[in-house]
Protein backbone atom coordinates (compact mmCIF):
# COMPACT_ATOMS: atom_id res chain seq x y z
CA UNK A 1 0.00 0.00 0.00
CA UNK A 2 1.24 3.44 -0.04
CA UNK A 3 3.12 5.26 2.71
CA UNK A 4 0.18 7.41 4.30
CA UNK A 5 0.48 10.41 6.00
CA UNK A 6 -1.94 12.41 7.85
CA UNK A 7 -2.31 16.55 7.51
CA UNK A 8 -2.69 17.25 11.03
CA UNK A 9 -4.58 21.03 10.34
CA UNK A 10 -7.87 18.33 9.46
CA UNK A 11 -7.65 15.07 11.56
CA UNK A 12 -7.04 14.90 15.57
CA UNK A 13 -8.59 18.16 15.63
CA UNK A 14 -10.27 16.83 19.35
CA UNK A 15 -6.91 17.51 20.78
CA UNK A 16 -4.39 20.85 20.61
CA UNK A 17 -2.34 20.57 17.46
CA UNK A 18 0.83 19.69 19.21
CA UNK A 19 -0.71 16.86 20.75
CA UNK A 20 -2.05 15.64 17.06
CA UNK A 21 1.59 14.27 16.32
CA UNK A 22 1.40 11.57 19.08
CA UNK A 23 -2.27 10.47 18.09
CA UNK A 24 -1.60 10.41 14.26
CA UNK A 25 1.65 8.11 15.39
CA UNK A 26 -0.45 5.48 17.60
CA UNK A 27 -2.90 5.88 14.45
CA UNK A 28 -0.34 4.18 12.44
CA UNK A 29 0.74 7.00 10.57
CA UNK A 30 4.69 7.57 9.96
CA UNK A 31 4.78 10.83 7.82
CA UNK A 32 2.51 14.27 8.63
CA UNK A 33 1.58 17.29 7.07
CA UNK A 34 0.00 20.41 7.93
CA UNK A 35 -1.18 23.57 6.07
CA UNK A 36 1.27 25.88 7.67
CA UNK A 37 3.90 25.49 10.63
CA UNK A 38 4.79 29.20 11.74
CA UNK A 39 2.37 29.61 14.22
CA UNK A 40 4.45 27.36 16.18
CA UNK A 41 8.05 27.35 17.23
CA UNK A 42 10.60 25.26 15.32
CA UNK A 43 11.80 23.21 18.38
CA UNK A 44 8.52 22.52 18.90
CA UNK A 45 7.83 20.97 16.28
CA UNK A 46 10.89 19.51 15.57
CA UNK A 47 10.63 17.96 19.12
CA UNK A 48 7.33 16.43 18.59
CA UNK A 49 8.29 14.57 15.51
CA UNK A 50 11.23 13.04 16.80
CA UNK A 51 9.32 12.23 19.69
CA UNK A 52 6.74 10.13 17.40
CA UNK A 53 9.29 8.86 15.11
CA UNK A 54 7.36 10.61 12.58
CA UNK A 55 8.72 12.47 9.34
CA UNK A 56 7.57 15.89 8.14
CA UNK A 57 6.23 15.48 4.61
CA UNK A 58 5.13 18.90 3.54
CA UNK A 59 3.76 22.41 4.73
CA UNK A 60 2.84 25.16 2.31
CA UNK A 61 4.89 28.27 2.14
CA UNK A 62 3.24 31.73 3.64
CA UNK A 63 -0.14 32.03 2.00
CA UNK A 64 -0.30 35.85 2.59
CA UNK A 65 -3.21 36.71 4.96
CA UNK A 66 -5.03 33.41 5.55
CA UNK A 67 -7.20 35.02 7.83
CA UNK A 68 -9.10 37.89 5.25
CA UNK A 69 -8.91 35.11 2.82
CA UNK A 70 -5.66 35.16 0.99
CA UNK A 71 -4.95 31.60 -0.54
CA UNK A 72 -1.53 32.30 -1.71
CA UNK A 73 0.09 35.58 -3.56
CA UNK A 74 2.05 33.57 -5.77
CA UNK A 75 0.48 35.65 -8.99
CA UNK A 76 0.40 38.93 -7.43
CA UNK A 77 2.16 41.42 -8.59
CA UNK A 78 2.49 44.11 -5.62
CA UNK A 79 3.48 40.74 -3.08
CA UNK A 80 7.14 39.96 -4.68
CA UNK A 81 9.14 40.73 -2.16
CA UNK A 82 6.21 39.18 0.71
CA UNK A 83 6.95 36.03 -1.84
CA UNK A 84 10.50 35.88 -1.63
CA UNK A 85 10.71 36.27 2.06
CA UNK A 86 8.42 34.06 2.69
CA UNK A 87 10.17 31.35 0.62
CA UNK A 88 13.12 32.11 3.16
CA UNK A 89 11.24 31.79 6.23
CA UNK A 90 9.93 27.91 5.40
CA UNK A 91 13.28 27.32 4.43
CA UNK A 92 14.27 27.90 7.93
CA UNK A 93 11.34 25.97 9.29
CA UNK A 94 12.17 23.34 6.40
CA UNK A 95 15.88 22.71 7.77
CA UNK A 96 14.60 22.64 10.91
CA UNK A 97 12.13 19.83 10.73
CA UNK A 98 14.11 18.00 7.90
CA UNK A 99 10.94 18.74 5.01
CA UNK A 100 12.30 18.25 2.06
CA UNK A 101 8.70 19.13 -0.25
CA UNK A 102 7.17 22.49 0.31
CA UNK A 103 4.05 23.63 -1.59
CA UNK A 104 3.39 26.92 -3.28
CA UNK A 105 -0.22 28.24 -3.48
CA UNK A 106 -0.67 30.29 -6.30
CA UNK A 107 -3.74 32.48 -4.80
CA UNK A 108 -6.65 33.76 -5.69
CA UNK A 109 -6.83 35.96 -8.90
CA UNK A 110 -8.37 39.53 -8.63
CA UNK A 111 -11.09 40.24 -11.22
CA UNK A 112 -9.06 43.51 -11.81
CA UNK A 113 -5.64 41.47 -12.67
CA UNK A 114 -5.34 40.43 -16.14
CA UNK A 115 -4.14 37.15 -16.82
CA UNK A 116 -1.23 37.37 -18.67
CA UNK A 117 0.49 39.70 -15.49
CA UNK A 118 -0.80 37.07 -12.95
CA UNK A 119 0.63 33.89 -15.90
CA UNK A 120 4.27 35.81 -15.50
CA UNK A 121 4.26 36.96 -11.85
CA UNK A 122 3.83 33.52 -11.28
CA UNK A 123 6.08 31.99 -13.38
CA UNK A 124 9.01 34.57 -11.91
CA UNK A 125 7.95 34.12 -8.26
CA UNK A 126 8.09 29.81 -8.89
CA UNK A 127 11.34 29.82 -10.99
CA UNK A 128 12.71 31.91 -7.82
CA UNK A 129 11.55 29.86 -5.34
CA UNK A 130 12.81 26.43 -7.11
CA UNK A 131 16.32 27.89 -7.57
CA UNK A 132 16.17 29.35 -4.35
CA UNK A 133 14.84 25.59 -3.02
CA UNK A 134 16.99 23.84 -4.87
CA UNK A 135 20.24 24.66 -2.91
CA UNK A 136 18.63 23.17 -0.24
CA UNK A 137 17.86 20.27 -1.21
CA UNK A 138 14.20 20.72 -2.03
CA UNK A 139 11.32 20.10 -4.03
CA UNK A 140 8.80 22.97 -4.83
CA UNK A 141 5.28 21.76 -5.46
CA UNK A 142 2.20 23.52 -6.88
CA UNK A 143 -0.88 22.38 -6.26
CA UNK A 144 -3.93 22.86 -8.30
CA UNK A 145 -7.35 23.82 -6.41
CA UNK A 146 -10.78 23.22 -7.12
CA UNK A 147 -12.45 26.62 -8.35
CA UNK A 148 -16.09 25.47 -8.49
CA UNK A 149 -16.32 24.20 -5.37
CA UNK A 150 -13.75 25.37 -2.32
CA UNK A 151 -11.89 28.55 -3.88
CA UNK A 152 -13.56 30.41 -6.97
CA UNK A 153 -10.83 32.23 -8.63
CA UNK A 154 -8.15 30.04 -7.76
CA UNK A 155 -5.65 30.57 -10.66
CA UNK A 156 -4.52 26.87 -11.17
CA UNK A 157 -7.37 24.80 -10.88
CA UNK A 158 -6.41 22.13 -13.10
CA UNK A 159 -3.28 19.73 -13.14
CA UNK A 160 -2.89 20.88 -17.08
CA UNK A 161 -2.49 24.54 -15.95
CA UNK A 162 0.22 23.44 -13.34
CA UNK A 163 1.96 21.31 -15.76
CA UNK A 164 1.91 24.34 -18.12
CA UNK A 165 3.50 26.00 -15.14
CA UNK A 166 6.15 23.53 -14.86
CA UNK A 167 6.71 23.42 -18.59
CA UNK A 168 7.48 27.07 -18.52
CA UNK A 169 9.48 27.39 -15.32
CA UNK A 170 11.88 24.50 -16.75
CA UNK A 171 13.17 23.28 -12.93
CA UNK A 172 14.62 20.03 -11.69
CA UNK A 173 13.10 20.07 -8.68
CA UNK A 174 9.88 21.22 -9.32
CA UNK A 175 6.51 19.02 -9.19
CA UNK A 176 2.87 18.99 -9.40
CA UNK A 177 1.11 18.29 -5.92
CA UNK A 178 -1.75 16.25 -7.31
CA UNK A 179 -5.04 16.25 -4.71
CA UNK A 180 -7.75 13.61 -5.51
CA UNK A 181 -10.13 15.66 -4.09
CA UNK A 182 -9.48 18.86 -6.39
CA UNK A 183 -9.19 17.16 -9.53
CA UNK A 184 -12.29 14.85 -9.24
CA UNK A 185 -14.48 17.68 -8.78
CA UNK A 186 -12.27 19.03 -11.75
CA UNK A 187 -11.59 16.76 -14.02
CA UNK A 188 -12.51 13.04 -13.06
CA UNK A 189 -10.60 10.20 -14.59
CA UNK A 190 -8.48 10.17 -11.69
CA UNK A 191 -6.42 7.20 -12.08
CA UNK A 192 -5.26 7.50 -16.07
CA UNK A 193 -4.84 10.83 -15.19
CA UNK A 194 -2.40 10.17 -11.61
CA UNK A 195 -1.00 7.39 -14.46
CA UNK A 196 -0.26 10.10 -17.30
CA UNK A 197 1.20 12.77 -15.00
CA UNK A 198 3.32 10.38 -12.56
CA UNK A 199 6.72 11.54 -13.51
CA UNK A 200 6.02 14.85 -12.64
CA UNK A 201 3.82 14.36 -9.16
CA UNK A 202 5.79 14.77 -6.35
CA UNK A 203 3.23 14.60 -3.52
CA UNK A 204 -0.24 13.17 -3.43
CA UNK A 205 -3.44 14.32 -1.25
CA UNK A 206 -6.99 13.02 -1.30
CA UNK A 207 -10.17 13.58 0.32
CA UNK A 208 -13.89 12.03 -0.93
CA UNK A 209 -15.94 13.66 -3.14
CA UNK A 210 -18.95 15.29 -2.33
CA UNK A 211 -18.03 16.72 1.33
CA UNK A 212 -14.71 16.80 1.60
CA UNK A 213 -14.34 13.99 3.97
CA UNK A 214 -12.90 9.84 4.83
CA UNK A 215 -13.00 7.20 2.14
CA UNK A 216 -16.36 5.99 1.77
CA UNK A 217 -18.22 8.53 2.43
CA UNK A 218 -18.65 10.15 -1.34
CA UNK A 219 -17.91 8.68 -5.12
CA UNK A 220 -14.66 7.73 -5.73
CA UNK A 221 -13.51 4.03 -5.27
CA UNK A 222 -10.39 4.55 -3.23
CA UNK A 223 -10.05 0.73 -2.86
CA UNK A 224 -9.46 1.01 -6.69
CA UNK A 225 -7.03 4.89 -6.91
CA UNK A 226 -4.48 3.06 -3.94
CA UNK A 227 -4.17 0.05 -5.66
CA UNK A 228 -3.74 1.57 -8.58
CA UNK A 229 -1.29 4.76 -6.84
CA UNK A 230 0.73 1.26 -5.70
CA UNK A 231 0.85 -0.19 -9.13
CA UNK A 232 2.14 2.83 -10.60
CA UNK A 233 5.20 2.11 -8.33
CA UNK A 234 4.53 5.82 -6.84
CA UNK A 235 7.69 6.20 -3.97
CA UNK A 236 6.28 9.42 -2.58
CA UNK A 237 3.79 10.31 0.17
CA UNK A 238 -0.02 10.00 -0.07
CA UNK A 239 -1.41 12.19 2.94
CA UNK A 240 -5.36 12.14 4.75
CA UNK A 241 -6.63 15.60 3.93
CA UNK A 242 -9.69 15.31 5.20
CA UNK A 243 -12.25 16.42 7.20
CA UNK A 244 -13.42 13.79 9.82
CA UNK A 245 -17.65 13.35 9.07
CA UNK A 246 -17.15 12.45 13.09
CA UNK A 247 -14.31 11.50 15.36
CA UNK A 248 -10.85 11.35 13.40
CA UNK A 249 -10.52 7.60 14.95
CA UNK A 250 -13.69 6.55 13.67
CA UNK A 251 -12.28 7.60 10.46
CA UNK A 252 -9.63 5.36 9.98
CA UNK A 253 -11.30 2.73 8.71
CA UNK A 254 -9.26 2.53 5.03
CA UNK A 255 -5.71 2.91 6.34
CA UNK A 256 -4.20 -0.59 6.44
CA UNK A 257 -3.53 -1.71 10.12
Amino acid sequence: MPRFAANLSMLFTEVPFTERFAKAAAAGFRGVEYLFPYEWPKEELSKALEGNGLTQVLFNLPPGDWEAGERGIACLPGRVDEFRAGVDHAIEYARALGCKRLNCLAGLKPVELDEDTAWQTLVTNVAWAADRLEGEGITLCVEAINSRVDMPRFFLDTSARVMALIEEVEADNLRLQYDIYHMQIMQGDLVRSMECLLPWIGHIQFADNPGRHEPGTGEINFSNVFSAIDKMNYDGWVSAEYLPSGATADSLHWLPS
